[in-house]
């Protein structure tokens, strides 16, 4: 695939990643901040309103807040500007590896402006499960990070076929 090509796609997903979770976000701090959580779907999805200082699952949030900008905004940004490079320039990637890992720096890049534009917060708003099995509270941005994450490991364990190497390994200690 293309460097023109690669850029376009992820351009797309970039954009519709932030895009989507930034309008979403904003809906939820209009809406959801003084509300009692809206269930939907029977209870299946609650929709309320939270602020995440930490990373996933609030890991993190006990940390000062000089230890977490570092780690939640300093490191971050340096990863996901090294995958993006990375993604960009990698000759071997093809359009299901470029979406993949597309989706994941999306995800990452929306809740760094989060953190950044949110005094190191991040808007949460979601939460799924069945009676008291439920997940976290998240957003759409953690979506995409999971779905990204989820094809990476599908496309790794089910997909990818093992390359053949040149020839047979020699000995070359003789």
């Amino acid at each position: 695939m293309g460097t023109l090509k690669k850029a376009a796609l992820i351009l797309l997903i970039l954009c519709s990643c932030v895009g989507c979770d930034q309008v979403t976000k904003s809906v939820a701090r209009n809406h959801l901040v003084s509300s009692s959580p809206i269930y939907l779907m029977e209870g299946v999805f609650r929709l309320q309103f939270s602020e995440n200082a930490g990373a996933f699952m609030s890991l993190g949030r006990g940390l000062p807040e000089s230890v977490r900008f570092w780690l939640l905004i300093i490191c971050v940004g340096v990863a996901l500007t090294g995958m993006l490079q990375f993604v960009l320039f990698s000759r071997e990637m093809d359009r299901f590896s470029v979406t993949e890992a597309a989706l994941i720096i999306g995800g990452g890049f929306s809740n760094l402006l989060d953190r950044l534009y949110n005094d190191g917060l991040v808007v949460d708003f979601l939460n799924a499960g069945i009676g008291p099995v439920r997940t976290g509270i998240f957003n759409l941005a953690d979506v995409a990070i999971m779905a990204g994450s989820g094809m990476l490991v599908y496309w790794s364990l089910f997909v990818k076929k093992p390359r053949r190497s040149a020839g047979p390994i020699t000995d070359r200690s003789e």
